[in-house]
């Protein structure tokens, strides 16, 4: 597996994770219990390596662009 596929296979499982871990916090709140206020820091993690790797997917296409015209 490339690169390219592996932040594309990362930022998948990622956005699984993050889905989780909030649709968690939503169901405990649901249930009328208030979870610690640490948790609802959790889902920071995963989005900032959301952030990383879904901006490096809108740059790929623009840098594959450029490499074609060079060469």
């Amino acid at each position: 597996m490339n690169w390219n596929g592996a932040i594309r296979q990362l930022h998948r499982w990622l956005s699984i994770l993050f889905t989780l871990v909030v649709g968690a916090i939503f169901l405990t709140l649901a249930l009328g219990r208030e979870p610690v206020q640490w948790v609802y820091y959790l889902p920071l993690g995963p989005l900032a390596l959301m952030t990383l790797t879904g901006l490096w997917m809108f740059v790929l296409p623009y840098v594959a662009r450029a490499r074609r015209a060079e060469g």
